[in-house]
């Protein structure tokens, strides 16, 4: 048992909908959140960029005192996983390996797709981890730029017009693609999530932010670095930009709040 607290970082909000899970999981752990605001979106940046935020933000919360870390961040995990574990010296997961199994083992006409930031997409990583589990699936991806910044500022209402084009515009890249389950491959997009099934009607929603958090409790399990703890668990968050703006987003993927929030460098 470990009673140290587990690490958890995202570009933004986005991360807190992994969080949200693990606190019902595993109601006893203490958890340390970072969430970059500062540099927010990460879709967008070139693979040295992300690499470096990846590397500072393993570095942080290592610092912290954190046991092992969760990387909540789509683009992080399927571009540059590999850096978390050589910067912090933490076990680590993301949020890809548990998204493609749950898809795999959904889908039942065989035809997946994947919405993501444009860097995942580029990345071509769910691809690669959900043909390895199965080769004869057919997966069509595509990635935007568009979710994130109204996840990130709270808008997330169908009846919204920009919320409305955005996931229609979505919707309509994966038109005459035949697809019945949809991997949410950015952990922004699950507050998101009642509009995308208004756009993506009969298709199946898979949250990488909740199955990452089921593959990092099984790590947490293996490893026996989970708490003694079963309940009173804390979640402290650390921000790169402005507080104020972090926390009214942060109630909507925490319906119970944080327990801290304070300012940290970018």
């Amino acid at each position: 048992m470990d009673s140290r607290p587990i690490g958890v970082f995202d570009s933004g909000v986005g991360g807190l909908s992994a969080v949200r899970v693990l606190r019902a999981l595993l109601p006893g752990e203490d958890i340390l959140y970072f969430g970059d605001t500062a540099n927010v979106p990460y879709g967008g940046k070139s693979g040295e960029e992300l690499r470096s935020l990846a590397s500072a933000s393993s570095r942080l919360l290592a610092g912290k005192g954190a046991k092992a870390l969760l990387v909540a961040c789509g683009t992080v995990s399927s571009n540059c996983l590999e850096v978390v574990g050589r910067a912090s010296g933490l076990p680590c997961c993301g949020v890809l390996r548990g998204a493609a199994l749950r898809a795999c083992n959904t889908t039942r006409n065989g035809r997946v797709g994947v919405l993501s930031t444009e860097a995942t997409a580029r990345s071509g990583a769910f691809e690669r981890e959900i043909r390895a589990l199965r080769p004869e699936l057919a997966v069509f991806s595509f990635g935007t730029s568009r979710l994130v910044p109204l996840a990130e500022a709270g808008r997330t209402e169908y009846s919204d017009s920009l919320v409305r084009e955005a996931v229609e515009d979505a919707a309509a890249r994966f038109s005459g693609s035949g697809i019945d389950t949809l991997i949410l491959g950015c952990t922004h997009f699950p507050l998101l999530a009642p509009a995308l099934a208004r756009a993506f009607e009969g298709v199946r929603l898979i949250d990488s932010g909740e199955t990452g958090a089921g593959e990092f409790m099984g790590l947490l399990r293996a490893r026996g670095l989970l708490s003694a703890k079963k309940r009173g668990g804390r979640v402290t968050a650390f921000v790169s930009g402005g507080i104020e703006s972090f926390e009214r987003s942060a109630g909507l993927f925490l319906p119970g709040g944080l327990d801290d929030i304070r300012a940290v460098d970018a």
